[in-house]
């Protein structure tokens, strides 16, 4: 084994640990009251288990992207479904968009304190009468002087009840349609930012899920991140590692089903003998562990483009699309091979079943990703 390797290998045994002692004895009770404490996010700083692609000037790792990838991967495998999700909003969403478009100053002041976890941050795409259609939202930021007014509302922001940093797309140019678009960096505590209620979901039921709410925020002028009106070009930009993350969860989720299913199969009996024995489960396990080898090969070349800087938005969609679907065919088949256990919460493979459902949602729907794709071969 390379060194490289061995180092990643020691890093996830060291997350896995991390996760046995800090996670696991308390999951089950966070699942019920519907929201991780907010102290989950100074432990996995201080364990330096955020960020940690992120520059060492800027207080990460310098480690490549596979590293924070895998932390989404082992989280989703375990089960923790909202775990890695709320990682994944926070260091394969947030920062990138900060580490890649900021200017020196905003990158000094918002990245160390994401590492630490001492700053949560989200990213403020979704708005309740646009969805998918980014062209529809109608939150606007107008310059005023030396800030930004900011006025409208966003919704299923994913680490909004935590959040101390929003990534928030807004029309700075309400007449521009897409190129009136652009991003600030806005800080959850601006008079005037209201966070609604934790929205009650029917997966990821941990992970902090809110709408937000803008009235009259005076958002700083330095705080816009990168050029005004260049607000989709940078979505576009930075929408392939988001995709990326959902298929490394996507991909854990499918392991850590597999994982689960074969143990329960090889202990559980029927008709005098193992379930595992049946030929119908062997079929079913077969096909799982067939599909998980295709989702980790076409996710495997995703992430070598991607650090080559060669991933485009078509393949990444496709990526998206197909791993979230192949995720959610998985567990469906091997929960069957529960019987009415599968149906059970107490049983891991029910929740695995329920996180499932909303990988092919956000991140831009499926339906979405594949007029994406379609747009590649066909043209519009």
């Amino acid at each position: 084994m390379l060194a490289y390797d061995a180092d990643l290998e020691l890093f996830r045994d060291n997350f896995k640990r991390f996760m046995s002692e800090n996670i696991a004895p308390h999951y089950e009770q966070w699942e019920k009251e519907g929201l991780m404490p907010r102290s989950v996010w100074t432990q996995l700083g201080e364990n330096g288990f955020l960020c940690v692609d992120v520059p060492e000037e800027y207080g990460g790792y310098g480690v490549p992207t596979e590293y924070s990838l895998m932390l989404i991967e082992e989280s989703a495998r375990a089960g923790y479904g909202a775990l890695s999700t709320a990682i994944s909003c926070h260091s394969e969403i947030a920062a990138p968009y900060i580490l890649h478009i900021a200017n020196e100053e905003q990158k000094q002041y918002w990245l160390p304190k994401m590492v630490a976890g001492e700053v949560v941050g989200a990213i403020g795409m979704t708005e309740p009468g646009a969805g998918s259609d980014l062209q529809g939202m109608r939150s606007s930021a107008i310059l005023n002087g030396d800030h930004y007014l900011l006025n409208g509302s966003k919704t299923f922001i994913s680490n909004g009840q935590h959040a101390d940093l929003v990534v928030l797309a807004a029309k700075t140019d309400p007449q521009a349609r897409a190129k009136g678009v652009s991003l600030l960096l806005v800080d959850t505590h601006l008079e005037g930012f209201k966070k609604g209620t934790n929205l009650d979901k029917i997966g990821l039921h941990s992970q902090d899920t809110s709408e937000l709410f803008f009235d009259n925020v005076k958002v700083p002028a330095n705080q816009l991140l990168g050029n005004a009106g260049q607000g989709f070009a940078y979505l576009m930009q930075e929408l392939p590692r988001e995709r990326t993350a959902i298929a490394a969860t996507a991909l854990g989720a499918i392991r850590g089903a597999i994982d689960v299913t074969t143990q329960y199969v090889q202990e559980r009996q029927a008709f005098g003998q193992k379930v595992s024995s049946f030929q119908n489960t062997r079929f079913v396990m077969a096909q799982a562990k067939i599909d998980e080898l295709a989702t980790a090969a076409f996710y495997n070349q995703n992430l070598a483009l991607y650090k080559e800087g060669k991933l485009d938005v078509e393949t990444a969609a496709a990526l998206k699309s197909f791993s979230s679907d192949m995720q959610m065919k998985v567990i469906d088949s091997l929960l069957q091979l529960f019987g009415g256990y599968g149906y059970m919460t107490e049983y891991p493979i029910s929740r695995f079943f329920v996180d499932a459902r909303i990988q092919r949602i956000y991140g831009g729907t499926n339906e979405i990703m594949k007029e994406i794709v379609a747009r590649g071969v066909l043209g519009r």
